[in-house]
């Protein structure tokens, strides 16, 4: 995946703008404050609930609630999707846009041709590469910020914008932004949903689930510090131990999904090493 390198940190950032925000869930709640920590204005706030749209325009100053998406917009530099992919399509052609408007919306795997449906839009793409929860605060500064932009002028506007929130902020066009999409969902999502087995399996055998936690740290510490992860893969699958592979089977019976699970990563990690292991007991274990 080629991955541009990021912007120069010693750019000029932008001054103060106008951002309208379309949403009010996990990423918006924390982009709008990350906003106004910035210096930039959040000009409104519409999310398809009243509710939390009238919470989150509450929390930023100056920031009206737009009551729907038939609703005159106020004026912005910016407009940002900060909804799901699903709807972003949905929002491009319901609004009626000013001409010449800047929007952008926030989603990995969305390509900037989903904004060719609404030819008098400047489309635009900041896609922030983060996982947001309720009630975890984000680093704004530490998240890279991908930018792709359909004209050179929303680009330059768009990477200011980005400049003011994080020090890592990379042009990258469409086709390599969804790859990124892909192993963030490996590196994140499967992840979770992994541990949440391996939450799940210590539950059951009456053991605390902050067992694992040293483990896991380790982990991903030395995933990140190796060359690649491939490269220092350890445990039974890597060792092709048949034994302890076939208690383990045995132990998943009662959970044929996540039998399928372990079976397949066994395989795929298998395939990927391909060569036999040396001798019993040579390398690192688990």
């Amino acid at each position: 995946m080629a991955v541009a390198h990021p912007t120069d940190p010693s750019q000029p950032r932008t001054g103060s703008l106008r951002v309208g925000l379309f949403g009010a869930g996990r990423v918006a709640g924390q982009l709008g404050p990350a906003l106004v920590a910035a210096g930039h204005t959040v000009a409104f706030v519409w999310s398809r609930s009243a509710a939390p749209a009238a919470a989150l325009a509450a929390a930023l100053p100056g920031a009206a609630v737009l009551p729907g998406l038939g609703a005159p917009l106020p004026p912005a530099d910016v407009y940002l999707l900060a909804v799901p992919d699903a709807a972003v399509a949905e929002v491009l052609a319901a609004v009626a846009w000013p001409a010449g408007a800047l929007v952008a919306h926030l989603a990995g795997a969305l390509p900037l041709a989903v904004f060719e449906q609404r030819p008098g839009v400047r489309g635009g793409v900041l896609y922030p590469l983060q996982t947001f929860s309720a009630g975890r605060a984000v680093d704004w500064a530490a998240v890279p910020l991908c930018v792709e932009a359909a004209d050179p002028g929303a680009q330059t506007l768009l990477l200011a914008l980005a400049r003011s929130l994080s020090r890592d902020v990379r042009p990258l066009a469409s086709a390599d932004r969804l790859r990124l999409h892909v192993a963030a969902v490996f590196a994140n999502n499967f992840t979770n949903h992994l541990l949440g087995v391996a939450d799940a399996l210590l539950a059951e055998a009456g053991l605390p689930a902050a067992l694992l936690a040293p483990l896991v740290r380790e982990t991903v510490d030395k995933a990140l510090a190796a060359a690649s992860p491939f490269a220092v893969q350890t445990g039974p699958a890597a060792r092709r131990d048949a034994p302890t592979l076939g208690a383990h089977r045995a132990a998943l019976a009662a959970h044929p999904a996540w039998l399928g699970i372990y079976n397949q990563l066994t395989n795929s990690i298998q395939v990927q090493l391909m060569p036999e292991p040396g001798p019993a007991g040579a390398g690192p274990q688990l």
